[in-house]
């Protein structure tokens, strides 16, 4: 183009704007220029002497002379003025002003075309640099620049392939916009702002930068912000702006500006609570009219919140919320609790908040158990019952906060804990789930479900509670699951008792327990249940092998050790749970040929054996010695003693203890032993692995264990044998270290039983009473064990001469 423009104050332009010929439409005569500026006048004055200056430049050299003390004289001619009156130069000033209109009219025309794709980088940079400044000078240019329609010229730029056109085209875009509210109207017409939208994701910064800073702009007018929040992912990438480490920090304050502004419309605040800016919309909740906070309460009810955000909502509107379950709005109550569901699920820090700042707790046990006029309807009971399970399974210690003024009862008194008992069994399903979730965070507690289940106990409601167990809802039967576990260690005999006396819940229970699949938490439950029934409870047994039980059990142990249930988190206490259920039949062997068969047929003292080498599972190898411990007590009921010589066949009455011709016989039993048939542990090969435990560093391992090696030297096996036995799987050293190293009351009562048998070995007498350690513990079990200990460390002593033996001196 040969045509070009000079910016309506060549002076004023900044040194990244491109350099403007000063050549114009109209020349420009020397009367225009302020002989001290070189500029277009604006406000022309003449002085005394009749020549004209801009006034404010004039002005300025009048100043200076007054303040430096010298006389008043004309800046061109240096001759003396008397006055410093300035006179309006009113008819040069219109003709500046016309030559200036038709000057910048022709100057918008060239920036028009300019304004182009077709016309080249310098060109169009040139046009938005002019723009830029006449634009900076003055809100009038603004409004030219409008009526001139430039503006869609100037958006139409934002489509150049020139990185640095778009930059300069969203800068000036910035410059338009501000402060004009006309301007930001058309700049928001059609598809712009979603393009402007678009820059953000540029990986160019610079380009970022200038877009949200427009945004930021056209933010201002609340017409254009729903505008620019309906533009899909706008306000998600704001936020991530916001909060970026690896923006400028202008781009981080502007982005952070926007969506300040953005939040003036509901619909925006919506959507920025959906990406985790909270602080609008609980603002609304706070101080909104009454249809807004409704509105805000009930999306707050639906959102997904982490733990950080629910903790931050429960300290902004806990309190708020729970003043409006006071309130006689059903719809408000009904969004209140809701939200309140929301920011106490899953997060005990929240749920704190709500108990501890909030004051939950009273209004949520007052809305379940309000009856007649003015009860809650059944759908809101249920939020309400599912608010104080969530809060309640938090581990809060319940017992020290008052539900009312007169602060008598708590939520696990008695009668709290009845009335949730007796609304148990007069409501639907889904409200019983989450009383019964009620109940299990109460008994999850150690502090609690003492009181729990004191009161279950004084209810007599354990009947009704284990008849949910068929429940054909899943979560309801997992929720009566997970309490009776809960209740179990501490209710064992009413358990048993209820589980005996009605039909069906122990089958089902065991129906559960062996379901195929991956382990789930329900079935470790229902077996941890079981398993902490009394294992003495021969009712409770036989009724398990007339269900069938203990064959699923040992099938579903088989699976898991085989590795053929999916893994999870859950194997191990259903595991152990298994293996304890399991144990029950070594406690009801005795005069029981019924469990003596099943124990034979599937060769569990064998699989007890195989427990024991169960790495990193205490409690299955502490099971498992403890059930090898009952089988080996029953040995001698079962060993079959083979028939003795008759009289006179006998070689001497100094003949071996094993008659002539007879091989085979067990050392310990003096019969025919075998470990399936009998439980025998020297015939297992159980001995060895029972005495590697005793080097376990689990003291509950280490007891069980030293209880079944016990065993073998009962008085009614052969105890000398038994001593044999020990010294050839090097078991006396590590049974007197356990004596020396009295790390419970029960390891030191089993460990001088056992050293004491040894001790009636000779050998092995004689080599301990030169052990001081062994001596000074056996010394110490003298003086400080119970009664029964002291008796057997007394005669150990005796056995190495600590004490003398006067059998012989007194007469029997």
């Amino acid at each position: 183009m040969t045509e070009s423009w000079e910016s309506f104050d060549s002076g004023s332009q900044s040194e990244q704007s491109f350099h403007l010929e000063r050549t114009h439409i109209e020349p420009i005569y020397d009367s225009f220029l302020c002989p001290l500026t070189k500029q277009v006048m604006r406000d022309p004055v003449s002085i005394e002497n009749g020549r004209t200056f801009e006034r404010e430049a004039i002005e300025k050299w009048f100043r200076e002379l007054r303040e430096s003390g010298r006389r008043l004289v004309c800046p061109l001619t240096q001759k003396e003025l008397k006055s410093a009156d300035l006179n309006p130069s009113i008819a040069l000033r219109n003709t500046i002003e016309e030559w200036m209109a038709r000057n910048e009219a022709a100057q918008r025309e060239v920036a028009h075309r300019c304004l182009s794709l077709d016309c080249s980088e310098h060109e169009i940079l040139q046009a938005l640099n002019y723009i830029q400044n006449i634009c900076l000078q003055s809100r009038s240019n603004k409004h030219a620049i409008r009526n001139a329609e430039l503006i869609p010229k100037v958006v139409d730029m934002l489509k150049s392939s020139s990185r640095r056109v778009r930059s300069t085209t969203l800068e000036t875009l910035q410059i338009v916009a501000e402060e004009d509210e006309d301007n930001k109207e058309i700049i928001g017409e059609g598809d712009t702002v979603r393009t402007i939208v678009k820059f953000l994701n540029h990986e160019h910064s610079k380009e970022r930068e200038e877009a949200v800073s427009v945004l930021y702009e056209l933010s201002k007018s609340e017409a254009l912000c729903e505008k620019i929040g309906m533009v899909s992912g706008a306000i998600l990438i704001l936020l991530g702006m916001s909060s970026s480490d690896l923006e400028n920090v202008l781009a981080v304050e502007r982005a952070d500006k926007t969506l300040d502004n953005l939040g003036k419309c509901e619909k925006n605040v919506l959507q920025m609570a959906e990406n985790g800016r909270l602080q609008p919309l609980l603002t609304l909740l706070l101080e909104g009219s009454p249809d807004t906070k409704l509105e805000m309460a009930a999306f707050l009810g639906n959102l997904v919140l982490s733990n950080d955000a629910k903790v931050f909502v429960a300290r902004t509107v806990g309190s708020a919320l729970v003043n409006v379950m006071r309130s006689g709005n059903i719809k408000l109550r009904e969004a209140a609790l809701k939200a309140l569901n929301q920011i106490s699920s899953s997060c005990e820090i929240s749920a704190r908040v709500l108990i501890e700042e909030a004051g939950i707790l009273p209004p949520l046990v007052k809305d379940l158990f309000t009856v007649g006029s003015n009860q809650l309807p059944m759908r809101l009971k249920e939020i309400s019952a599912t608010v104080l399970s969530n809060i309640v399974n938090s581990g809060y210690d319940f017992d020290s906060v008052p539900l009312g003024p007169d602060h008598h009862e708590t939520l696990v008194s008695e009668s709290i804990i009845h009335s949730l008992l007796h609304l148990i069994s007069n409501t639907g399903p889904a409200i019983e789930c989450k009383l019964l979730q009620i109940l299990v965070g109460l008994t999850g507690s150690p502090t609690t479900v003492l009181d729990v289940v004191a009161a279950v106990k004084s209810s007599g409601a354990i009947v009704s509670l284990i008849q949910f167990i068929e429940a054909i809802q899943p979560d309801l039967r997992f929720a009566s699951i997970k309490l009776l576990q809960n209740l179990s260690p501490h209710m064992g005999p009413e358990l048993a008792d209820a589980l005996c006396g009605t039909a069906g819940q122990l089958g089902s229970l065991i129906k559960i327990i062996s379901e195929a699949g991956g382990i789930m938490e329900e079935q470790a439950a229902a077996v941890s249940m079981l398993a902490d029934l009394p294992e003495r409870d021969k009712g409770l047994t036989r009724q398990m092998l007339d269900e069938g039980a203990f064959e699923v059990i040992i099938s579903s142990l088989a699976r898991v050790r085989q590795g053929e249930t999916k893994g999870s988190r859950f194997t191990t206490p259903y595991l152990e749970g298994l293996v304890r259920v399991l144990a029950r039949l070594t406690f009801v062997l005795e005069d029981q040929p019924e469990v003596v068969s099943l124990v034979r047929e599937h060769n569990i003292a064998a699989l007890f054996a195989d427990l024991l080498q169960v790495n990193g599972l205490d409690n299955v190898q502490m099971v498992a010695a403890m059930a090898l411990e009952n089988l080996s007590l029953e040995s001698k009921h079962l060993t079959q003693t083979p028939e003795m010589p008759k009289p006179g066949s006998c070689f001497s009455i100094f003949c071996a203890s094993k008659p002539k011709g007879i091989t085979g016989l067990c050392r310990l039993h003096l019969g025919i032993c075998s470990f399936r048939n009998t439980f025998c542990l020297l015939e297992g090969k159980a001995v060895g692995k029972l005495v590697t435990c005793l080097d376990h560093t689990n003291e509950k391992v280490v007891e069980a264990a030293l209880a079944a090696i016990c065993t073998l030297l009962d008085d009614e096996v052969d105890v000398e044998q038994g001593v044999m036995v020990l010294d050839e799987v090097d078991a006396i050293k590590l049974i007197l270290d356990i004596l020396v190293e009295n790390r419970s009351e029960i390891l030191r009562r089993r460990s001088v039983y056992a050293v004491e048998r040894l001790l009636r070995t000779q050998d092995i007498a004689v080599e301990v009473s030169g052990h001081p350690n062994v001596n000074t513990a056996l010394v110490d079990a003298f003086r400080h064990g119970d009664f029964r200990t002291r008796q057997i460390a007394e005669r150990a002593l005796k056995h190495v001469d600590k004490i003398p033996n006067f059998s012989g001196i007194f007469p029997k």
